[in-house]
């Protein structure tokens, strides 16, 4: 049998030349296929995204007769105050998606705890969760005086942790609201002997922003791109004598508050004597107490599909629907509980 590279050799010298290009002039079957944009390298696709595409504003909050400056970034004109805290590490802008979203309906404001994000302190070690609740009422207070609107506490992790002390201090008279974010007692305390071993794990030094971002994503810590571009150069300070960003929360040097983050939590949640929410990224993480709550109906629950542990950035649609979802159905306005028929309190 003849070999079929035989039949490969070059083209007879009298074929004209329109007919020794057919291939020129015969259109491939995929030339109907649109063009695909330019792919973005590396560097272009985790570029820092500036926060004023979803909060409206910063502002540092000086605490009277205090060295304490927290910075808050804050969104939205009417409604209740959805009060942020975000997580161990995480700053503020780890709810910049989400505020984007929450601001057509509500206000948001969202705070860099002590030792995170652009807030400075006399001791930014010091992340005992009374001193972070302290910190918190403090806020709370110089912002909105001694009649603050209706708030909704928020808090995603350690901040999940603080919302509830706050909640269960009592002493925020205006609390109509308390939203916790995937923390549940009994699977963090169980995790705090691993939490070292997470964080010496994890990358420590990065050579630009970039690769910050990038790494968080392909790590799988956050699962949004865009929330990671905003949220993440926050997270970070140069070091001059590394040539280099490291992390600007130093969680391994905090060890000593981590137990008292959580001990106590699940109790502690269901005395809070507001409408709760519970958030989480996953279904085995309720301890007995919860569960016990839950089958009493002390307060709601919704698992979310298709997240990671920071519910907030990886999937702001849905958790900006789960937030205004729970302010409408139990009829938060911007002064409190709101039933129909009766007058709203006077100001």
């Amino acid at each position: 049998m003849e070999s079929s590279s035989s039949h490969l050799g070059s083209l007879p010298e009298d074929v004209s030349e329109d007919q020794a290009r057919p291939q020129e002039n015969q259109k491939s079957v995929f030339a109907s296929k649109p063009n695909r944009p330019p792919t973005l390298n590396s560097s272009q696709k985790y570029l820092p995204l500036d926060w004023l595409g979803y909060f409206d504003q910063e502002e540092d909050i000086s605490i009277p007769n205090s060295n304490e400056v927290f910075h808050v970034y804050t969104a939205g004109k009417e409604g209740p105050v959805v009060f942020c805290l975000h997580g161990g590490g995480y700053s503020g802008l780890s709810f910049a998606l989400s505020a984007g979203i929450i601001k057509e309906k509500a206000r948001v404001v969202a705070m860099d705890f002590r030792g995170h994000g652009k807030s400075s302190s006399e001791n930014d070690l010091d992340l005992s969760v009374e001193t972070m609740c302290n910190d918190v009422l403090a806020v709370i207070k110089t912002m909105f005086g001694d009649s603050p609107p209706a708030i909704v506490l928020v808090g995603h992790s350690m901040g999940g942790s603080v919302a509830v002390h706050v909640a269960a201090k009592r002493a925020l008279p205006s609390l109509a609201g308390l939203v916790v974010v995937d923390v549940v007692e009994g699977t963090a305390m169980a995790s705090l002997i691993h939490m070292q071993k997470i964080l010496s794990n994890r990358m420590q030094h990065f050579p630009s922003i970039e690769k910050a971002i990038e790494w968080s994503v392909k790590a799988g810590s956050l699962r949004n791109v865009d929330s990671a571009r905003v949220s993440i150069p926050s997270t970070l300070t140069y070091d001059d004598s590394k040539k280099c960003y490291t992390y600007r929360a130093k969680l391994e040097q905090t060890e000593q508050y981590w137990k008292s983050w959580y001990e106590g939590l699940s109790e502690k949640f269901l005395s809070c004597p507001v409408p709760k929410l519970l958030l989480l990224a996953g279904t085995d993480r309720l301890d007995r107490t919860l569960t016990i709550g839950q089958m009493q109906g002390k307060f709601q629950m919704v698992v979310v599909r298709h997240t990671g542990h920071a519910i907030q950035e990886d999937v702001p649609d849905d958790f900006s629907n789960l937030i205004l979802n729970f302010i409408s159905r139990n009829r938060i306005g911007p002064h409190g509980v709101e039933i129909p028929g009766l007058r709203k309190p006077q100001q």
